[in-house]
């Protein structure tokens, strides 16, 4: 229970960065205020889920990375994933591209790897 009023707390702190940025540090992220405060509500492991999906696809982490515009996209729409299990199930199966259906940016990677 300690442990959750913890995390809690420092959830509130982060909040309360990320509404103390102004406009040009925004800008040098190369996001919104939106965009910040819904990276903060995402799992941890989201990153690490999208480049690992990516190299499925045959694309090295520097590509996904190489447009930030991109990046974020894949990253939001990776948070927003209602398919977490079967995602992490296909991780850890080392499955093949042709069996990741179920991915929301299976577009994105399609054109990343063409």
């Amino acid at each position: 229970m300690l442990d959750r009023i913890r995390t809690l707390i420092a959830h509130l702190h982060d909040v309360s960065e990320v509404n103390a940025l102004t406009d040009r540090d925004l800008s040098d992220l190369g996001m919104n205020r939106d965009q910040v405060l819904a990276f903060l509500r995402m799992p941890q492991d989201v990153a690490d889920r999208v480049t690992a999906m990516g190299a499925i696809f045959g694309i090295p982490e520097a590509a996904l990375k190489r447009d930030h515009a991109q990046w974020v996209d894949l990253l939001s729409t990776c948070g927003r994933c209602a398919d977490r299990g079967r995602c992490a199930t296909h991780l850890a199966g080392g499955r093949d591209k042709a069996e990741a259906t179920f991915c929301p940016n299976r577009p994105s990677f399609d054109d990343l790897a063409a």
